[in-house]
């Protein structure tokens, strides 16, 4: 069966990963980044945690029924942790810079798209029919596609928020930090082009499971040459 991409859109990465050229130590700066980062971090978990819901439902093992269900509960609750992240980024106000409020305004709108692209992703899948096996195949391929499009999103306005003033005190943030690197994290904690690669890939490839096989045959086989014209 078609494996989804494990996505962590672009706009996430930067919330975790804020780091920036502003040196701005004000406390004005560490409160407003302390308001942001403190709700990040929950959100960031919600957001690994469905993408390891949709990893283990692409393993080929679960019914069309079974993999429908857990998708779409991942999408739901990845779309959910999104809104979360806008709303917390809008709750904060407007951070302490150079034209805060577009920034903040920008960041907003960015996070609220992204979840509801997710929430149309359910929608999607939602509306696919289990029964044919092949219908759901292909189905799936498109919300692939989808999500791949979604990882690669723009997130200019993030990017624009972290290189300004308040970066370097959301840097300083526990909750703005990136989590340790898990194997079961799905590519959660992944860059977004990482994690859509390695996600769309499914890990290995056969084509690269074959040459890598091919490589190592000869590799033997080069091995046993060098021995026979040692014995002779």
């Amino acid at each position: 069966m078609k494996k989804l991409p494990v996505a962590l859109s672009g706009c996430a990465a930067v919330v975790l990963t804020l780091t920036a050229c502003g040196g701005d130590d004000g406390e004005k700066a560490d409160e407003w980044a302390q308001s942001v980062c403190d709700q990040v971090q929950p959100q960031v978990e919600r957001i690994q945690q469905a993408n390891t819901a949709i990893a283990e439902a692409s393993d080929g093992s679960r019914s069309p029924e079974e993999v429908q269900e857990a998708d779409s509960e991942a999408f739901q609750h990845i779309s959910d942790a999104y809104g979360a992240l806008a709303d917390a980024v809008d709750s904060a106000g407007d951070p302490p810079v150079d034209d805060g409020e577009r920034l903040r305004e920008e960041a907003v709108t960015e996070l609220r798209g992204i979840s509801d692209s997710y929430g149309q992703l359910r929608e999607t899948i939602d509306g696919l029919d289990t029964s044919d096996q092949g219908a759901f195949a292909e189905g799936l391929q498109d919300i692939a596609g989808q999500l791949q499009e979604l990882g690669e999103s723009g997130d200019e306005a993030l990017n624009e928020l972290q290189s300004s003033d308040v970066g370097e005190a959301m840097a300083r943030q526990d909750g703005c930090q990136s989590p340790p690197a898990s194997g079961e994290t799905g590519g959660g904690g992944e860059s977004a082009e990482e994690g859509d690669t390695e996600g769309a890939a499914g890990g290995e490839t056969e084509g690269d499971a074959e040459e890598n096989t091919d490589e190592e045959g000869g590799n033997e086989q080069d091995g046993g040459n060098e021995e026979g014209e040692g014995d002779s």
